[in-house]
């Protein structure tokens, strides 16, 4: 008799299959006490959450500089310039800072963000609608650990004062991140006494940490 053809393999998703990836008007803590906790997003043009691959390198680049394991940053104080979604400050909460600012221009994405704040019950978030440069020359001189710039990318003007402002704001030894739809050189960065410690390219993102240059190396 003949045989009879073997049963195919069962394509039933086991129970270990990874979290689904964030959809679109969303985005996802992916660390930190409210890792995968997903927030919304405001369909808006424009508006870029920093991928969450990108997210999640950056903040392993800044637990490396903070001597922590598992990306976190116990006792860190941020400033998000530009936070659009919020996305990086509040994964910066999440992963233990003990301060952030959020500050957004938009009336529409600061009720969303407080909206998040609320949600998670973020003690460490502090949200202000203003701009974000005068937020920075407005901190103390070198108070900062961590500063997060990621304007729109259509405001090419914004990016030399925003580093300008944040370059006073940190302190030795802390960080900038720069989000930009090219890659800065070194000698753009030199000219504000700041050096490409590290960076990485995603799709259209260009990701750079800066530091003083008295204390990275590229």
């Amino acid at each position: 008799m003949p045989r009879k053809p073997a049963a195919a393999p069962s394509r039933t998703p086991t129970t270990s299959s990874p979290a689904r990836p964030a959809r679109a008007h969303e985005v996802r803590i992916i660390g930190g006490q409210w890792k995968r906790t997903r927030l919304a997003v405001a369909d808006k043009p424009g508006l870029r959450p920093t991928p969450d691959r990108v997210r999640e390198t950056l903040f392993n680049w800044l637990a490396s500089l903070a001597g922590a394991g598992g990306g976190e940053l116990p006792g860190w104080q941020c400033i998000d310039a530009f936070a659009g979604t919020g996305a990086l400050g509040l994964e910066a909460a999440s992963r233990g800072a003990a301060g952030v600012l959020l500050c957004e221009q938009d009336a529409a994405l600061v009720a969303q963000i407080q909206a998040a704040k609320t949600k998670l019950a973020a003690e460490a978030v502090r949200v202000e609608r203003g701009n974000g440069v005068t937020a920075l020359e407005r901190a103390p001189a070198a108070s900062l650990d961590v500063v997060f710039l990621d304007p729109p990318f259509d405001s090419t003007t914004l990016y030399e004062p925003a580093l300008r402002a944040a370059a006073r704001a940190v302190r030795a030894g802390g960080a900038i991140y720069l989000e930009a739809p090219r890659r800065w050189s070194d000698e753009e960065a030199a000219a504000l006494g700041l050096v490409v410690f590290r960076h990485l390219k995603a799709g259209a993102v260009h990701a750079h940490l800066l530091m003083h240059a008295a204390h990275g190396t590229a």
